[in-house]
């Protein structure tokens, strides 16, 4: 399909886009202007005002039609002279433009987005930065997230280098973020008071007004028209910025009445809203400000302890219902007193007799286990399916050494599990190994089923325990300790262990887990 060519307006037509795009808007005043503009609107060289039928501005397609009514001749020189000089980009070093300090901080969500479309499409609008190309180091006026991702990707920033002061370079960054349309309502009165103040500094007739300041031209024969960009404060910004005029008056009301600490306070909160601001201007000193956001703030955060202490209190007792419910469950299975139990326990704790190749650099051979081991098939096979001792909703922790990781979370998934997390047991003196010294264990932890076990906020355990190992194989009672306030109250299983080996004072003789044993391949049960 042919690209669509637009046609090329009459010199009134071309008269009024220039107009429009010189001035920002177009007021027609007779009815050829209005016909002229029509015809141009039908092509997207302006757009109408949706109040005001006579009220035009530049559309998609003006700047295009102007440049190829310059090249062609066919756009007066009046026309031609008047419009602003159309910018070329320049490419510079990012780090030879100087940010200063910003009105807004960075978002880094924005700058990574901005990373990820730069690789993809390259820089597509420029930054714009005051000082000439020669400077060694020019100032940032608008584009700091632009900036900093041109930065970090190491790569030439493209700029557009503005003239005017430091003055300039401020207006040209509140605009930019005024343009944004995430500004929440202290932002927009914060920028727009700054803005004000700036535009009045660098335009101080503005102040008495246009009509006021067209009379004092006229009578010191200076005309009587006001210098186009003298405008007032509210119709400047709406051009500069795309803002209703009443908008603006209402949000530079605010931010001239009410303190900077007041807004700064509220600000990014959720009374960062119209209403309040209203509520805060109305009060009639910056005390009384103060202290009516103060109060505000307070009120926030006693609601959110008090949501915080409720959502807590309704945790604990969702927690405590899933855990008897579970418990219910548990006294149906099946318990005997050689013979695995059955679906009896909804926390499992095992420390399975791994096999290991205890390889020793002085004999190169297999030392061997100081008690019968259990291969890793054995091992799954022994509570998986319908063997499991374990309730449908349950936990498992399940010891295994660094070598043995995988067979570990493969012993997990035979016996219903999913791994979520582990505990680490750090032995303090170090043991022997092949390829490291060994000096850790691992607890893996598995869930399974629908009611969610898993231990409130606040109460979970570190991940890393340190305690010199003593006789082979026996675990520090910390960890059953932990199993213990984790889960008060619901039977407990621990695999491969004899009740009558515990210590006097062991968390596990309060009289809460039963045990099972296997030794030497035979099933040697205890089940208390």
């Amino acid at each position: 399909m042919a690209a669509q060519t637009h046609p090329m307006l009459g010199a009134n037509g071309l008269s009024i886009v220039a107009a429009a795009v010189r001035d920002g808007e177009f007021h027609c005043k007779s009815h050829n202007d209005r016909v002229s503009a029509a015809s141009a609107m039908a092509h997207r060289y302006l757009t109408r005002d949706a109040k005001d039928s006579n009220l035009f501005r530049p559309g998609d397609n003006a700047a295009d039609l102007l440049d190829r009514a310059r090249t062609l001749g066919k756009l007066p020189d009046a026309d031609a002279a008047s419009l602003p000089e159309r910018k070329v980009a320049t490419v510079r070093d990012p780090q030879t433009v100087d940010a200063g300090n910003r009105l807004r901080n960075l978002d880094e969500g924005t700058v990574l987005a901005l990373m990820e479309s730069f690789k993809a499409y390259s820089q597509q609008q420029p930054i714009v930065v005051y000082g000439r190309e020669a400077d060694a180091v020019v100032r940032l006026g608008a584009g700091g997230h632009r900036l900093e991702a041109s930065r970090r990707l190491g790569i030439k920033v493209l700029c557009f280098h503005a003239d005017g002061d430091e003055l300039d370079r401020q207006l040209c960054e509140i605009d930019e973020n005024l343009i944004r349309a995430d500004l929440t309502p202290s932002d927009k009165a914060l920028f727009l008071a700054r803005r004000k103040e700036i535009y009045l500094i660098k335009h101080p007739e503005t102040a008495k007004g246009a009509a006021q300041a067209n009379a004092s031209n006229a009578a010191q024969g200076r005309g009587g028209q006001i210098v186009r960009d003298a405008k007032t404060f509210t119709a400047a910004t709406a051009q500069a910025t795309g803002q209703d005029e009443r908008t603006i008056r209402r949000d530079v009301e605010r931010g001239e009445k009410i303190s900077v600490a007041a807004i700064q306070m509220l600000r990014g909160t959720v009374h960062d809203k119209g209403v309040t601001l209203d509520k805060l201007k109305r009060l009639e000193t910056p005390e009384a400000q103060m202290v009516f956001a103060r109060e505000l703030i307070a009120s926030d955060r006693a609601k959110k302890a008090e949501t915080k202490e409720m959502r807590t209190a309704e945790q604990a007792s969702n927690r405590e219902s899933r855990m008897r419910m579970v418990n219910l469950i548990a006294d149906h299975g099946r318990k005997s007193g050689y013979a695995m139990p059955r679906a009896a326990y909804p926390i499992g704790y095992a420390d399975p007799p791994w096999q290991q190749e205890a390889w020793s650099d002085e004999t190169g051979q297999d030392k061997g286990l100081k008690y019968p081991s259990m291969t890793v098939e054995a091992i799954k096979a022994l509570c998986a399916g319908d063997k499991s001792p374990f309730t449908r909703d349950a936990v498992l922790l399940l010891w295994v050494t660094a070598n043995r990781l995988p067979d570990g979370i493969a012993v997990l998934e035979a016996w219903g599990f999913e791994f979520v997390t582990s505990l680490v047991w750090d032995k303090v003196n170090i043991g022997m190994g092949r390829w490291t010294r060994d000096r850790h264990e691992i607890l893996l932890i598995g869930k399974r089923g629908t009611i969610s076990l898993a231990p409130l906020p606040g109460t979970q355990p570190q991940s890393v325990h340190a305690e010199p190992k003593t006789e082979h194989s026996r675990k520090p009672v910390w960890y059953a300790e932990q199993i213990d306030r984790l889960w008060p109250g619901m039977r407990k299983l621990e695999l491969f262990q004899r009740k009558g080996s515990l210590a006097e004072g062991d968390i596990r003789l309060n009289g809460m887990w039963d045990f099972w044993g296997n030794q030497a391949g035979s099933p040697e049960s205890e089940v208390a």
